[in-house]
């Protein structure tokens, strides 16, 4: 089975392993299974193994390369890494190379991580299962005719499909937290400017969308978190790291928590019933690995979704006039239309859903000072189709596009941080338990993640693997 990465860098630093050795066998895995998923739409081995070798060299001189020394990543092709292409899953940009790497990127691989390529996402991320015109559609480990979710639908598929322990992803309206529940494997968004996008992202998305981690392991995404977190002079959003760091937090006792909340639909979600049960006993759980009290409670909001596009759409639209109509022509028709629909959004629309936001975290904060912690399903259905269209009826109620995610994209509104941790499986499909936790509270949320995990780990690999 795949080691985790915490466990391969221990065994490239003290020189059990080679950095060569573990990339090789990397490669190995994604020529092996990558046919089935199209997890990754690009693979440097030359590149990477040059890094590995890099690495193995700096261990022989007594150097240390870092706390990722020689782990494999892939990486989300929304993200640039230097000589790679970096097409956002965009046709018209099929031949584009990036020249430099994205902050994320580049702090990882000074922690000594190294890049074996691209991982699939749909075109600019703007949905929520991976399938564009340019690479087709990724697909679940558990189930090769499902979707894995998106939009880092590729890297997910990666990590439980045993290629990588580790991938980058980012998550604007849930797209680190719907692949991880659909896959089986651990995401976290962290708080909103907790790794600097410092321009690699568009600027109105810089509010919602935050970079975060794809792992097996949340010891894995905490120390992901330690090399990537940080302040950035050209990130407006960026947060300074805490003190004590956040491998520290997922390998510490549990927290005291008296009590804490689980909601299955938010007062407002259509939501399978099968899931939402998965969800809440492993809610269930989590509270007795804390010695919490589990009460079902809502915050008490209503559906922000109409904020949550005027604030985020409506960039999309200026992108398109930025693209020119020969590359607009290019597009995907549904991002297109996405994009579109935004030009009706008013100034007043912005301002009034940026109140809206507002209001959403002031409930949020006078919630989780009562409760600590918000426990919700992280998806509303099972995954879908790998091809799409998501189920426009859930639970029996009708439900639209977005349908499927209403418990994600609240929480990109408020930058609270929000983890998917693996509830179990319904039907043979993955289904998530979402971890929300008080704003800036990255490493409550982690330590609770470890608390869960350890008292029910998801050793069990995907089928394909």
């Amino acid at each position: 089975m795949l080691e985790a990465a915490w466990e391969t860098a221990h065994r490239v630093r003290t020189r059990q392993v080679s950095a060569v050795e573990i990339t090789r066998e990397a490669l190995d895995r994604v020529a092996r299974l990558n046919p089935a998923l199209n997890a990754f739409v690009h693979v440097d081995a030359e590149g990477a193994l040059a890094q590995a070798r890099a690495i193995d060299a700096a261990i022989a001189r007594g150097e240390d390369p870092g706390s990722f020394a020689g782990v494999p990543i892939g990486v989300k092709d929304l993200e640039p890494v230097a000589g790679m292409p970096f097409t956002q899953g965009a046709t018209p940009f099929k031949d584009r190379v990036a020249p430099a790497a994205g902050v994320q990127v580049a702090r990882l691989k000074a922690g000594g991580a190294v890049p074996l390529g691209k991982t699939n996402t749909p075109e600019f991320g703007y949905k929520g299962f991976t399938v564009n015109r340019l690479f087709g559609a990724t697909r679940n480990p558990w189930d090769v005719s499902k979707t894995p979710g998106g939009s880092s639908g590729g890297s997910a598929a990666a990590v439980a499909g045993g290629m990588v322990s580790v991938c980058t992803g980012s998550d604007g309206g849930g797209s680190v937290r719907i692949p991880a529940a659909f896959c089986g494997c651990y995401g976290i968004k962290p708080s909103a400017g907790r790794i600097p996008a410092a321009g690699d992202t568009y600027p109105h998305w810089a509010t919602h969308s935050t970079l975060g981690p794809l792992t097996r392991t949340v010891r894995d995404a905490a120390r992901y978190l330690d090399l990537a977190a940080g302040p950035h002079p050209n990130d407006l959003h960026s947060l300074d790291a805490p003190a004590g760091g956040y491998e520290a937090a997922a390998l510490s006792e549990p927290p005291v928590i008296r009590r804490v909340a689980f909601s299955g639909d938010l007062g407002y979600a259509a939501v399978d019933p099968a899931v939402a049960e998965c969800a809440h006993q492993a809610a269930v759980v989590l509270a007795g690995a804390l010695g919490a009290e589990l009460v079902e409670a809502d915050p008490g909001f209503q559906d922000p979704m109409a904020a949550w596009y005027a604030i985020g759409a409506i960039g999309d639209a200026h992108l398109l006039d930025m693209l020119g109509e020969a590359v607009t022509a290019e597009l995907e028709p549904g991002f297109v239309a996405f994009a579109n629909n935004a030009r009706a959004v008013m100034g007043t629309q912005v301002a009034e859903a940026l109140q809206t936001r507002h209001a959403l975290n002031r409930t949020m904060t006078a919630f989780l000072d009562q409760y600590t912690l918000l426990l919700t399903p992280t998806c509303a259905a099972l995954p879908f189709a790998a091809e799409g269209p998501p189920s426009r009826i859930i639970g029996g109620r009708e439900a639209g596009p977005a349908g499927f995610i209403p418990f994600t994209y609240p929480f990109n509104l408020t930058g609270h941080p929000a983890a998917s941790l693996p509830a179990g499986l319904v039907e043979g499909l993955p289904v998530g338990l979402q971890v929300v936790g008080p704003r800036h509270g990255d490493a409550l949320v982690l330590a609770v993640s470890a608390a869960y995990e350890a008292v029910r780990p998801w050793t069990f690999p995907a089928p394909v693997a």
